[in-house]
């Protein structure tokens, strides 16, 4: 599969996070501390909650409900309510574009 332009490396703050849809599913888009993106499924695994209004810290994104953290980078929950892990794609960026393989 091709790789999809999801954002400008400019539409992302650094430890922050975008909301991405593509075809029927919502991912989100994460620019942590160190200019690092990473590519994610959008919902958490605790209760389907929209991410992109999550707080990123460092590499980690916070669950705006319950709180839940996962590590953006692999997925894992790092702090339950949660108990699977996000499934993540790989990400690269080019010309100030952040593409990613889903």
């Amino acid at each position: 599969m091709p790789w999809i332009d999801a954002c400008s490396i400019d539409d992302i703050p650094a430890e922050d996070v975008i909301r991405f849809d593509h075809g029927t599913r919502t991912f989100i888009i994460v620019r942590d501390h160190q200019d690092g993106y990473w590519c994610a499924d959008g919902l958490c695994t605790h209760e389907d909650i929209h991410l992109c209004d999550g707080m990123v810290v460092e590499g980690t994104i916070e669950c705006p409900k319950h709180s839940s953290i996962f590590n953006v980078t692999n997925g894992e929950v790092e702090t339950p309510p949660a108990c699977n892990n996000l499934r993540t794609y790989p990400t690269k960026v080019e010309g100030g574009r952040v593409f990613v393989d889903l």
